[in-house]
């Protein structure tokens, strides 16, 4: 294995590594809210976007699949921080809404979010934080030309 190929390794063992460490530290963080970080991103999501959203365009935000999401969805409704409505443009979609107390859940997750980001990045530069997002939106880029042509990810023969 040369350099190159190394260096590629430890980079995306690196990004899986992690995102592990981003959803454990995440967890602590709201460890006082009792809520988890899969149910705390919709939420997070939710505010950010604003009432009346329909679930494929908060599922592309949380950026899981629209089943999984439903599934947390149910379980936020059930715990009352946020409703489904019928969408007035749709009558077979629906629209979500945070209750007054899932704004409120909310708006404490970005907080203690904030916090958790404010302590990590403390001691990394900022030119390390635009490369490694310009390296991220160079994977991005990647995947979607992967997934316009499957055939690249064939093996050679």
């Amino acid at each position: 294995m040369n350099n190159q190929q190394a260096s590629r390794r430890r980079l995306t063992s690196g990004l899986l590594q992690a995102g592990r460490q981003w959803r454990r530290l995440t967890a602590a963080a709201l460890a006082a809210d009792d809520i988890s970080e899969a149910c705390a991103s919709p939420l997070v999501w939710l505010r950010r976007l604003g009432g009346g959203v329909r679930q494929v365009t908060l599922a592309a935000h949380v950026g899981i699949e629209g089943t999984s999401l439903v599934r947390l969805l149910d379980q936020l409704c059930e715990a009352g921080l946020v409703v489904r409505r019928d969408d007035p443009e749709d009558r077979r979609a629906k629209t979500l809404w945070l209750t007054a107390e899932g704004e409120q859940l909310a708006e404490r997750i970005e907080g203690a979010i904030a916090r958790l980001r404010s302590r990590i990045f403390a001691e990394i530069s900022e030119a390390d934080v635009e490369a490694t997002l310009r390296v991220l939106e160079a994977l991005e880029h990647a995947h979607t030309r992967l997934q316009q042509n499957p055939s690249l990810l064939e093996a050679d023969s």
